[in-house]
C-alpha cells in the first residue's frame, strides 16, 4: 500500500505543479463564476465551489507533504554523502536533521562563531552582495 501511495503522491504532486493543472482549475472556477446567474447566485451554487475546493485542498496537502518529505530525505542523504566524502568534513554532522530546533540553532550559532561572526544574526557579506546586485537599498 505504501509504495502505491508514494507513486500516486509523486505523480499528482508533479502534475499539480504544471501549467495544465492551473489551466484546468482556472477553467473550473471560470465556468462556476459564469454559471452564477443561471443558478441565481444561490447558496447551493456557492456551496459547490466551497466544498470542491476544500476537498481538493485537504487531499493535496497530504500528497504534496509526502512528496516534500521524500525530496527532503533525498537531499539530506546527498548532503550526508558529501560530508562523508570530504577529507576535512565532520562526520558528526551526518544525521543532525533529527535534532531539536534548539540544538540545531546552537550548532548553527557555534559554526558561525567559528567562521568569525561574533553576532550570528548579522550577515554583512550577504548584505554587501545584495547591495552590489541592486536588491537592497
Amino acid at each position: 500500500m505504501r509504495g502505491v501511495f508514494e507513486r500516486f503522491a509523486q505523480a499528482v504532486a508533479g502534475w499539480a505543479g504544471r501549467p495544465a493543472a492551473f489551466a484546468i482549475a482556472f477553467s473550473i472556477v471560470l465556468v462556476w463564476g459564469i454559471s452564477g446567474p443561471l443558478f441565481a447566485w444561490s447558496d447551493t451554487w456557492q456551496l459547490v465551489i466551497n466544498t470542491g475546493t476544500t476537498i481538493v485542498t485537504f487531499l493535496m496537502v497530504f500528497l504534496i507533504q509526502n512528496a516534500q518529505n521524500r525530496d527532503a530525505a533525498a537531499i539530506q542523504a546527498k548532503l550526508d554523502e558529501l560530508i562523508r566524502a570530504l577529507d576535512h568534513g565532520r562526520n558528526e554532522f551526518i544525521g543532525i536533521e533529527h535534532l531539536s530546533e534548539k540544538e540545531l540553532i546552537a550548532i548553527r550559532d557555534k559554526l558561525e562563531r567559528e567562521c568569525g561572526r561574533e553576532m550570528p544574526e548579522r550577515h554583512e557579506g550577504v548584505g554587501r552582495l545584495l547591495k552590489r546586485r541592486g536588491r537592497v537599498p
